[in-house]
């Protein structure tokens, strides 16, 4: 069985929902990773913002949008040193603006991913896996970027069934 580590940036607070607004106490892409972890052997690295995003949701889009257009590296508080012992990396975050926050460019570019197997997951409002296969195409050097999996948002409660097929699907269950 390959080693795997399922490395995620999530954010709790007000969040979209079908067009409103709602307050979650975990975030949605936590919520998939805890799932993930239930269902198969892994270790798990959250990824935390070394300046913490908003739990205001339109504050947060505002820093997004500035971080997309300056080409942002946010710092992580407790960046991995290596992931050397891995042979598959499950990447989560949230799709915002049709992407990844900038921390995940941040999280990835510092790190070897040569010989590796990344499957993306997200959660999603309105974009899917937005443009995560081929910005991690383009940040995990040496990596192969395989099947992702994209939960909407409001759906990540009744996932388990989705994230069960995924896993199986790519071999991990």
């Amino acid at each position: 069985m390959p080693k795997v580590l399922v490395a995620y940036f999530s954010r709790a607070g007000e969040n979209y929902d079908n067009g409103g607004r709602t307050w979650l106490q975990v975030g949605n892409t936590a919520v998939v990773a805890n799932m993930i972890a239930d269902l198969i052997p892994c270790d798990v690295h959250r990824i935390e913002a070394a300046d913490p995003y908003s739990d205001r949701y339109d504050d947060t889009v505002a820093r997004n949008v500035r971080e997309q257009n300056a080409d942002a590296r946010p710092g992580i508080a407790s960046p991995l040193p290596a992931i050397d012992q891995y042979d598959v990396v499950l990447l989560g975050n949230p799709i915002w603006n049709g992407r990844a926050p900038m921390i995940m460019t941040s999280f990835t570019e510092k790190l070897d991913f040569s010989g590796k197997t990344v499957h993306p997951f997200t959660t999603y409002a309105m974009s899917g896996l937005g443009t995560t296969e081929r910005d991690y195409a383009r940040s995990c050097a040496g990596a192969s970027i395989a099947e992702g999996l994209a939960v909407r948002g409001e759906q990540v409660q009744q996932a388990r069934p989705q994230v069960t097929d995924w896993l199986r699907r790519i071999g991990l269950r």
